[in-house]
């Protein structure tokens, strides 16, 4: 199976759980617990003690080795967030392959002659600008099925076109390995749940890059809202804005499925605000294109709103606008405003660890100064005194963006059963809600976030069959669309 990743562009945004660490220090090793043959015994006797021993040296070794991983898909995703992110842990991972339908630079076919060449393969000379770039131990492939039959793999990384996602996961999980899907991990509700179902039946891992929980400022938020600073909340504000007025060309430019502003940057703000306020009971969209560039069909704005009863722990009605618009002329960007009953946090400028990583690749997360927010992108808070008059206002220091800790923690997953920081119920009912705001632009109503909907979603998507070969199997999804 070849893949083609055509260029992943990542605009992209997320949150962090209050128990995951936001140390660049990866986790201390945890112990691995002990075969059952040593916990347990039975009236027919203990297992040989070479048997045991061996059971330990076997599980032992498995908790200590890095985890050998390979990434599908080298455009923006693969090759300038999974790659540094991944090589930068080299105690937790090692990156064996990268697959792509075309081979990066620094390697050649083995029967041309190469300048520079410091190893080789049965297929490709490798120069020291590939392994700078991806590591000593990686090497290239074209065709994906030899990522599945390799038995050494453990952790398939796909960052392949949306479209692609769910066929690539399917027999990635089919074939035993674990599986990182980037985001939106699916294109409907009904693909993200069924490959629940199938990572539950392989006893396989199944988590969603969802990177910007680790976001700088979101951490800050995240921070500000659980010390109940702001009061309870009645008005949350999430921008990812941009300007550009012209097309780049990519596929997320072209009427595929998964294409369009929404598919790639909604996901992201959806979940940031999912992880904190949980499940909504109604959903608004507006998804449109409002540039009049490139096919109609495909929408370059959104704006989705999320509805909140009051609660318990928050007796107003809470409004969640989410919202991306590409005519924004504005710098630093607006990204948080949040608004509560004594107080408003406003924040402007985008997390740093994307540019970072952009400038100086994997070597920009070993940086003492990665993921730490300049004095100027910190955020404002204003909060009322009690005598309901006076505003007082004061910047609040960026807490350290850190994306490493969203594969400290699949690792883990992986290795010791931890608590998945992105649970895969999570990405659901993300896709769920990526499923309703866009059927709520289309039909031009605000929707209910019930059973009945998301049945109907479902019934809308059901899979006829088994559409995918068994075992190692061939993607039947198109991907010439996603090329340039």
């Amino acid at each position: 199976m070849t893949v083609h990743s055509a260029t992943v562009q990542h605009d992209i945004h997320n949150v962090i759980p209050e128990t995951a660490s936001t140390s660049s220090v990866a986790a201390e090793p945890k112990p691995s617990p002990l075969p059952q043959e040593i916990t347990t015994t039975t009236t027919k006797g203990i297992a040989p003690l070479s048997t045991i021993t061996s059971k330990i040296q076997t599980r032992t070794e498995k908790a200590t080795k890095p985890i050998r991983a390979a990434i599908v898909g080298l455009g923006i995703a693969g090759a300038g967030f999974h790659v540094p992110l991944i090589s930068s842990l080299s105690e937790l991972f090692t990156l064996l392959y990268v697959v792509d339908s075309s081979p990066p630079s620094g390697i050649t076919p083995i029967n041309a002659r190469t300048e520079g060449e410091v190893t080789r393969d049965d297929e490709f000379s490798y120069t020291r600008e590939f392994h700078d770039r991806f590591g000593e131990s990686t090497r290239y492939l074209k065709d994906y099925e030899q990522v599945l039959k390799d038995e050494e793999i453990e952790l398939v990384v796909i960052a392949t076109p949306t479209a692609t996602h769910y066929d690539f996961a399917r027999s990635a999980l089919l074939a035993g390995k674990h599986v990182l899907l980037d985001k939106p991990v699916t294109v409907t509700y009904d693909e993200a749940r069924r490959l629940g179902e199938l990572a539950k039946e392989q006893s396989r891992v199944l988590y969603a890059f969802q990177n910007r929980r680790w976001d700088s400022d979101y951490l800050t938020l995240l921070k500000t809202l659980r010390e109940g600073t702001l009061g309870p909340i009645t008005d949350f504000v999430s921008h990812y804005d941009r300007y550009r007025n012209f097309l780049k060309g990519t596929w997320k430019e072209k009427a595929v499925p998964g294409g369009g502003q929404f598919y790639s940057l909604g996901p992201h703000l959806i979940d940031q605000t999912l992880h904190y306020f949980g499940r909504p009971s109604k959903v608004t969209g507006f998804i449109q294109n409002i540039r009049s560039m490139g096919d109609p069909a495909v929408d370059d704005d959104f704006t989705v709103i999320l509805h909140y009863a009051p609660t318990s722990s928050n007796p107003y009605v809470l409004t969640a606008t989410l919202r991306g618009h590409l005519l924004s002329v504005r710098e630093p960007q607006q990204r948080f405003v949040v608004r509560g009953s004594k107080g408003t946090f406003s924040k402007f400028g985008f997390d740093v660890q994307e540019r970072q990583m952009q400038v100086d690749g994997r070597d920009a997360v070993t940086k003492p100064d990665f993921g730490v927010e300049p004095e100027d992108l910190w955020a404002t808070l204003e909060i009322v005194g009690e005598d309901g008059k006076e505003v007082t206002s004061q910047r609040i220091e960026s807490l350290k963006g850190d994306y490493q800790e969203l594969y400290r923690n699949l690792a883990n997953v992986i290795r010791y059963d931890e608590e998945p920081e992105v649970k895969w119920q999570d990405a659901e009912l993300t896709m769920l809600i990526t499923e309703l705001a866009l059927k709520s632009s289309r039909e031009g109503r605000t929707i209910e976030v019930s059973r009945v909907e998301e049945q109907s979603l479902l019934n809308d998507n059901g899979r006829e069959g088994n559409e995918i070969d068994v075992k190692f199997c061939s993607s039947r999804v198109d991907v010439s669309a996603y090329l340039f």
